[in-house]
């Protein structure tokens, strides 16, 4: 019993010494197995005590447990110390006193940025803001805004229709958020007032000033005594605010299908203020925007209304527009480019 007892204590001093002197991970995994792997001769050891009496294995197997208990903690000792040894300490040291650095982040898209801009200055003057689908049909998009069926704006060449089975009802991506108007009209009372943001699509070709697809806000007020004094009012309002200037607006007779009588509308110029003119409006003092005017009797009763029991103002005007005037972007194509170039400057 004692040689069995020596033969362990024999190879626990073997087993320390040899790790004392190893300096690879390699050769001290070759040792864990030499030692306490399963063809080891300690292994073997602990094998062979279920031959001993158990009398003698009472004696000698707290032994063998704890030897083999303090040859795992020796491995595991020498496996950290040489880990530790390997790392280059001048490459991992952190001076905690030295000032952190930004990490880039991202920020929304300056179309979005414009977009909660308006929204907020109309929430401010009581407007609602409504949204509807961009794949619309065609009575909404043209036949309840009193568009006529030879009118240009329903040919291919300026509408992306959809692709439908016959006798269905014809579906279009909407040339124009005009349509969500009627759709809020059919659901409200007057008086109210409400804007429409949202994209618009167009079959048309791309330049600097014209995209396929854009980004148009309208704007609908409804009542029993609205005029063209509430429209030049409200408009002028956003307008200062939106470009954080005094803005004039001038009103120009024209036609469009869905308000009677329709206007261009045209605000001064922001870099001239519309007195002496420049090259950025043209030496004209101002600068179009879009159409406006009073909404057609005709669209009323399409919405249900009767005819002459409401007044009500529209305007719609692209929110690119809006951004390019204010942010001085020369091309209407930077917008859904996607480059980070662009984009990182607002």
């Amino acid at each position: 019993m004692n040689a069995f007892k020596k033969h362990v204590i024999d190879i626990q001093n073997e087993a320390f010494s040899l790790v004392a002197k190893v300096n690879t991970e390699e050769a001290l995994n070759e040792l864990e197995i030499r030692f306490l792997g399963r063809k080891s001769e300690f292994t073997a050891l602990l094998k062979s005590l279920k031959d001993l009496s158990a009398k003698d294995r009472q004696t000698v197997g707290p032994l063998v447990n704890a030897v083999k208990q303090e040859l795992l903690k020796a491995f595991a000792e020498a496996y950290q110390k040489i880990k530790l040894a390997s790392v280059d300490w001048e490459k991992e040291r952190l001076d905690v006193t030295a000032p952190g650095v930004k990490l880039p982040e991202g920020h929304l898209h300056i179309l979005t940025q414009v977009q909660r801009e308006i929204e907020d200055i109309f929430t401010s003057m009581g407007f609602d803001i409504v949204s509807g689908p961009e794949v619309e049909t065609e009575f909404y998009n043209f036949n309840a805004l009193n568009v006529p069926d030879n009118h240009p704006a329903r040919d291919m060449q300026d509408t992306f229709w959809v692709k439908t089975k016959e006798g269905e009802e014809k579906l279009l991506l909407r040339t124009q958020t005009s349509a969500v108007q009627v759709r809020y009209m059919e659901k409200h009372t007057p008086p109210f007032q409400a804007i429409v943001i949202g994209k618009v699509f167009r079959n048309e070709a791309t330049d600097t000033t014209h995209e396929f697809m854009f980004n148009q806000f309208e704007a609908l007020m409804v009542g029993e005594d609205i005029n063209v004094g509430n429209l030049k009012y409200i408009a002028q309002e956003f307008f200062s605010r939106f470009f954080k200037t005094e803005v004039k607006i001038r009103l120009r007779p024209s036609f469009f299908p869905f308000v009677e009588p329709g206007f261009e509308f045209d605000i001064s110029c922001l870099s001239c203020g519309g007195e002496k003119g420049c090259s950025a409006c043209r030496y004209q003092g101002w600068l179009e925007l879009g159409g406006a005017g009073m909404v057609n009797q005709n669209v009323f009763v399409n919405a249900g209304y009767e005819r002459n029991q409401y007044q009500g103002l529209a305007w719609g005007f692209g929110t690119e527009r809006l951004a390019m005037m204010k942010y001085s972007i020369p091309d209407i194509r930077l917008f859904p480019a996607g480059d980070t170039r662009f984009l990182s400057q607002f």
